[in-house]
């Protein structure tokens, strides 16, 4: 009995480290493809069902780990140790589902592409900006996190360094952007 936990315990062990390894790109074995896998109907919120690969292998890996570890203790017999490694192979996946939905999804948004759109962000020149088709470089802060770009200026003059920007259009990874207090300017005068 301790080998069939054991056996268990490893199989859902190398299983869930292969899907985890999986979950970073497609994983093509021959013929068989890993990742991206749905078993069973039920879902719950956000779309995602109750029963599938990773609370299988969660599930088998609790109930192979815990069986093996009663097993050993000789406290309990055969069926006992069956009964607790049950339960505590619903404990598991059912803990880390509920930290799924508890602390990871409910921070999950969905994108909007306005959200990532270049022109009208407003930025601080970190590298200046030569004149001409000179290049240098913006930090800029977009979806809570401090982003850098290359930067033209959009008219050709120079920019200086901790100039505060607008972009007005990005082409080719290249942001061509305009002094802020020009924009500011020239709309106060309109």
């Amino acid at each position: 009995m301790e080998s069939f936990f054991i056996i268990c315990f490893a199989t859902g062990l190398v299983l869930s480290l292969l899907s985890l390894m999986s979950g970073f790109g497609h994983l093509h074995i021959g013929h068989f493809h890993v990742g991206h896998h749905h078993v069973g109907h039920t879902h719950g919120a956000h779309g995602i069902s109750s029963v599938n690969a990773f609370t299988v292998l969660a599930f088998v890996t609790w109930f192979g780990g815990a069986g093996y570890l009663l097993m050993r203790t000789e406290l309990f017999n055969g069926q006992i140790v069956v009964l607790l490694a049950s339960l505590a192979g619903f404990a598991g996946p059912g803990l880390l589902w509920m930290a799924l939905f508890k602390v990871l999804l409910p921070h999950e948004r969905v994108m909007d592409v306005a959200d990532t759109q270049m022109p009208g962000v407003v930025a601080s020149v970190s590298n200046g900006i030569r004149g001409g088709d000179g290049i240098g470089e913006i930090i800029f802060s977009q979806t809570g996190a401090r982003r850098a770009s290359a930067a033209r200026s959009d008219d050709g003059r120079a920019i200086e360094r901790g100039t505060e920007v607008i972009v007005i259009r990005y082409e080719r990874g290249v942001a061509y952007v305009r002094r802020w207090d020009e924009l500011a300017h020239t709309d106060m005068q309109s």
